[in-house]
C-alpha cells in the first residue's frame, strides 16, 4: 500500500468541513481511517494499542479542556439575576473610567493569569457577563455601531492577555510544547529560556494594546 493513502484522513478533514458536515464526527472518521490503513488494529491486541483504545485516552488525557462547560450555568444564574447591570452601575461611579482604561487594565490582569499559570476561558467567564457591560456602562449613550466596536475591542483584550501572558510560565502547556518539540529535535533549551525571549513580545503587545486602546477612547469621545 502506498505510504501517501496514509493521508487520507486529511482528506476526509477537508471535505467534511467544506460539506459543513459535524465536526466531531469528520475528525473521528478521518481518525479512523488513518489508522485502519496504516495498519493498526480498530481494538488492542496484546502487545498492540488500538485505534478506539488511542481515541479514549486521548479524550481522557485532556478531559480537563472541557470543564469550562461547568462554569457556563453559573454564568447564566448571575446574568439572569442582574450582573451585568450591577457591572455597569460599578464602573459609572468611577469617573476617570473609560473603555480604553478599562481593556488595558483587563489584558494586564490576564497577562498575571498567565504568569501565574492559571488557564482560563475569559470570553465566557470575564468578557461577557463582567468586562462588556462595565466597557459599555463607560460609554453612555453608545450607538448600535459603537457598542459592536467595544465588543470587539473587549475580545481583542482577552486574547492579547491570554495568548501572550500564558508564555510567561514556565508550567504552561505552550510552553512546555515547544519545550518538547526543539529538545527533540536536538536544540539544547530549558524552560525558562523561552519564557525570558517571550517577556519582550509579551511587554510589546501590552505597549500596542494600549495605544489600540488609547485611540478607541478619542475616537469614543464626544
Amino acid at each position: 500500500m502506498p505510504e501517501w493513502i496514509k493521508l487520507i484522513g486529511v482528506v476526509i478533514i477537508v471535505v467534511g468541513l467544506a460539506l459543513k458536515l459535524r465536526t466531531t464526527l469528520v475528525v473521528v472518521i478521518a481518525a479512523l481511517a488513518t489508522g485502519l490503513v496504516s495498519g493498526l488494529p480498530l481494538f488492542s491486541t496484546p502487545g498492540r494499542e488500538g485505534i478506539i483504545d488511542m481515541l479514549g485516552r486521548g479524550f481522557a488525557d485532556n478531559r480537563l479542556m472541557t470543564l469550562f462547560l461547568i462554569t457556563l450555568p453559573a454564568i447564566g444564574l448571575a446574568e439572569r439575576f442582574g450582573l451585568q447591570e450591577r457591572s455597569a452601575k460599578l464602573i459609572r461611579r468611577f469617573r476617570t473610567a473609560t473603555v480604553g482604561r478599562l481593556l488595558l487594565v483587563y489584558q494586564l490582569f490576564r497577562v498575571l493569569h498567565g504568569i501565574m499559570g492559571i488557564r482560563l476561558n475569559g470570553h465566557p467567564i470575564f468578557v461577557r457577563p463582567l468586562i462588556f457591560p462595565m466597557s459599555v456602562g463607560s460609554a453612555p449613550g453608545a450607538s448600535e455601531d459603537t457598542i459592536e466596536t467595544i465588543k470587539a475591542a473587549d475580545s481583542a483584550s482577552e486574547n492579547y492577555g491570554n495568548f501572550y501572558g500564558q508564555n510567561l510560565s514556565p508550567v504552561q502547556p505552550g510552553v512546555l510544547l515547544v519545550y518538547a518539540v526543539l529538545t527533540g529535535l536536538g536544540c539544547k533549551v530549558s524552560v525558562w529560556s523561552l519564557v525570558l525571549y517571550a517577556i519582550p513580545i509579551a511587554t510589546l503587545s501590552v505597549v500596542l494594546g494600549a495605544i489600540q486602546f488609547h485611540l478607541l477612547d478619542r475616537r469614543l469621545r464626544p
